[in-house]
This record gives C-alpha cells, sequence and structure tokens, in this order.
C-alpha cells in the first residue's frame, strides 16, 4: 500500500469557523415544501454493521542482493531474508450464521494472522478458509454471534447509470460512504487479474477499499471492490468491482472444495471487430468470435465451429471475448451452459457441459502477453506444444514456431499447461523458456 500524507491549511477566522458549535444544525428542515429530504441513511444503518475491517500481518521473503565487496568484511553474501509486513483492507459479511466473509486475494496474501474489526468494534481473528488469486477472491471464516450480512443483488441485471455506494476502509481512516453511478460493465483487459469483468464506477475506491462491498440503493450487495486506477496515488473516479454473480460462483465452489475448479469451453479467439464482423457478414457489434475449436473439448462435443460469434451465455449477453473468457473461468466444471451463437446470420443455442479446469488446450495471449499469437495444447506430459503462431504475432517476433515444443521454463522441468501456469502464478520477473525444436534445445527469454 502506498502511503498518502494529507496536508491541511487554513485561515485562523476559517479554522475558528469550523471549530465552533453548529448551533444551527439543530434546526436544519427534515422536508422541503412537504416533501422529505433524500438520504442513504436508512439504507446504510442496515447495510454498513455487515462491512468489516481486515488487518493482516506476516513475513515476506525476499532474495538478497550479493554485495561484491561484502566478502572482503565477513559480510554475508545472497541468501534470503524475512520482513515482517501489515495491511489493511475490507470485507464483506455474506452469510451471517457461517460468519463467512469475502475479501480480495491481494488484501490477505501471505497474511500469517488476520484479523476482523467489526461495525461495533469487536476484534475476531479470521480463518480462510479458501482463495482464489486469478480472480482475486478470498473466503474467511468468523467465530461471532448478532452478525449482519448484506443481501445479494442479481448483477446481471445492471445498468450503466445505475447509482451505488462504495463502502470499506480507506487508508486506514475507519469506514467510509462514497457514492456514484455504474459508469461501465463487463470491463476487461486492464491486466490487473487473469480474469477481468469488471464492474466500474465514479464512486471513490481509495487504497484500503479492496474487499469492500458496492451495493445498490436497496442496500443489495452489487459487487466486490477491488481496484482503481491512480496515476497519482488517489482517486481519479474510475473504481472496479467483481460482480457479485462472479463472485457467488467462485465461492461456491471455494466452499465446495476448497478451491476452484475453472471450467473450460475449448475455443480461442478474440474480440468481434467491425472489420472482422463485416468479413464475415455479421451485423452483430458485440460478442465473441471464434478462431478455433480445439479437438475433442465441450465446444467441439456441443457442435459450436470455428467462425461462430457468442452472443450469450445462460441468457446474460456477452460483449467481449475477455468476458467470455472470465464468465466460463468462475462458472465451474461439470456445470452445462447454454451457448448461444451467431453462425450464418442465425442465431442457434448449444449446451455445453464444461470440462475441467486442467486444460490441454490454451490461447497463449492468457498465459503471457508476450506470447500473443500463438496457439499452445498439453503434448500427452512431455511438456507443451506448439500448435500455431500467428504471422508477425508478438509470439513469432519472440521466435515462436509452430512445431515447438516448449519442455522448462526458469530451469524447471514442465509437462503441462496447469504447471506453467502454476509458475507464472509466482510472477516471476523473467521468464526463461526452454524449447525444443528439431531435436535442439534453446532458450526463449521474456520480461
Amino acid at each position: 500500500m502506498k502511503q498518502i500524507v494529507l496536508a491541511v491549511t487554513c485561515t485562523a477566522a476559517l479554522c475558528a469557523g469550523a471549530l465552533a458549535p453548529l448551533s444551527a444544525s439543530a434546526n436544519l428542515p427534515v422536508a422541503i415544501e412537504g416533501q422529505p429530504i433524500p438520504s442513504l441513511a436508512p439504507m446504510l444503518e442496515r447495510v454498513t454493521p455487515a462491512v468489516v475491517e481486515i488487518s493482516v500481518s506476516g513475513v515476506h521473503t525476499r532474495q538478497q542482493a550479493v554485495d561484491p565487496f561484502g566478502q572482503f568484511f565477513g559480510l554475508p553474501q545472497g541468501g534470503r531474508q524475512q520482513q515482517p509486513f501489515r495491511g489493511l483492507g475490507s470485507g464483506v459479511i455474506i452469510d451471517a450464521d457461517e460468519g463467512h466473509v469475502v475479501t480480495n486475494f491481494h488484501v490477505v496474501n501471505n497474511a500469517d494472522e488476520i484479523m476482523v474489526t467489526l461495525a461495533d468494534g469487536r476484534e475476531i481473528k479470521a480463518k480462510l478458509l479458501g482463495k482464489d488469486e486469478q480472480s482475486d477472491i478470498a473466503l474467511l471464516e468468523i467465530d461471532a454471534d448478532n452478525l449482519t450480512a448484506i443481501p445479494k443483488a442479481n448483477s446481471d441485471s445492471l445498468r450503466v447509470g445505475d447509482f451505488v455506494v462504495a463502502i470499506g476502509n480507506p487508508f486506514g481512516l475507519g469506514q467510509t460512504v462514497t457514492s456514484g453511478i455504474i459508469s461501465a460493465l463487463g470491463r476487461s483487459g486492464l491486466n490487473i487479474e487473469n480474469y477481468e469483468n469488471f464492474i466500474q464506477t465514479d464512486a471513490a475506491i481509495n487504497s484500503g477499499n479492496s474487499g469492500g462491498a458496492l451495493v445498490n440503493l436497496k442496500g443489495e450487495l452489487v459487487g466486490i471492490n477491488t481496484a482503481i486506477i491512480a496515476p497519482g496515488g488517489g482517486n481519479v473516479g474510475i473504481g472496479f468491482a467483481i460482480p457479485v454473480n462472479m463472485v457467488a460462483n467462485l465461492l461456491d465452489q471455494l466452499l465446495e472444495f476448497g478451491e476452484v475448479r475453472r471450467g473450460i469451453l475449448g475455443v480461442t479467439g478474440g474480440e468481434l471487430t467491425p472489420d472482422l464482423a463485416e468479413a464475415f457478414g455479421h451485423k452483430t457489434k458485440h460478442g465473441a468470435f471464434i478462431s478455433q475449436v480445439m479437438p475433442g473439448s465441450s465446444a467441439d462435443k456441443a457442435g459450436l465451429k470455428a467462425g461462430d460469434i457468442i452472443v450469450a451465455v445462460d441468457g446474460k449477453a456477452i460483449k467481449s471475448f475477455g468476458e467470455l473468457r472470465a464468465l466460463i473461468a468462475t462458472t465451474g466444471a461439470g456445470r452445462t451452459v447454454k451457448v448461444e451463437v451467431i453462425r450464418e446470420g442465425k442465431r442457434q443455442s448449444f449446451d455445453v457441459k464444461l470440462t475441467e479446469g486442467n486444460e490441454q488446450a490454451a490461447n497463449a495471449q492468457n498465459i503471457h502477453p508476450r506470447l500473443s499469437g500463438a496457439t499452445l495444447s498439453d503434448n500427452d506430459g512431455s511438456g507443451i506444444r506448439v500448435d500455431q503462431v500467428a504471422l508477425r504475432s508478438p509470439a513469432a517476433q519472440l521466435g515462436l514456431r509452430e512445431g515447438d515444443q516448449i519442455i522448462g521454463a526458469n530451469n524447471l522441468r514442465i509437462k503441462s499447461l496447469k504447471e506453467l501456469r502454476a509458475l507464472l502464478e509466482k510472477k516471476p520477473r523473467v521468464l526463461a523458456l526452454n524449447i525444443l525444436r528439431d531435436g535442439q534445445s534453446f532458450y526463449l527469454i521474456l520480461r
């Protein structure tokens, strides 16, 4: 978390006025021309007890730099250094009976101790039930009586322009409420998380608001606040929340399995651009274009084809490939979804049973941006096969070729896409891919 220094200046007269008793406030009107003054206070009185402060503590392990002159003075060289840390964030009680609290993964990541402070001042040690880094969601459990939970809204019914309220703990100041509107829906491609389908809002969200609640004017939870765009370090009116329907799917899996078991559709593709739509004779402006269907995948078995444009899943309109990817990945393996496509100008629907999350094929862009343009698949436990490389793509410029086999990364043996993803979850600064081509082994370096 970045530290923010607040500077306050005032004249003597202004400060004196600010500190003077506001005797006139007792006479403020409760109505104007017989109409009551609108207020969010009644709704917030019901909702704010369900939003909690989360404080964490733990130890970071980092590689100590080597001092080239240290050996002459007997100083320790290299090795790992333990560095204590503390952090603050927010959370939302979603089940009062079970004591379940949802927050962001990045709020509790690497924490050895998690403390939850309720709105009434009680401090309770929390247990981590499950977490998912790629969607930035974590589920906690606390043992306490008289808890308040926030009812969930249907985030699929949200519209741009709906009023929303953000509740959280910015900068450790204590519970804070801000209001605004929904600025956009289905935001993706921000490289904030692996699976992105954000609600964008101009309600002020700052550091410490992570994991807090975004609610509608009925006091229903519509999203979990998770990120901001802040070039200057503070709120600029562009904040993002994970839709509550997406959160609910993830939490169901965390409660049942202790982990997220991702659904896999088995297609690669991209955004439906105007040029692409024109080339295929489509009038549709939004959707996810399928460029390839993996043989034997759930999409293949259901009848989806390359050239199809996915426009809806389970009745929810799909505007982009990023939105489709996030929706499928958080739905859960083994579930059947209704996929609606535009094919040759006609709308068709297919029932697709999502396969397990140990995917056997993937669009390389979803693994690393420098691999964009390549299609990868598992090679029977012996590595990762490069099936296709688009001309002039980042993957082609890197030197990757069709038929290459990735057999290692960062001095580790890599046998599958799952193992490569596990390595990348640790966010290494440099990725050295060991490539096998025509019997020769060499490395490609990605930074």
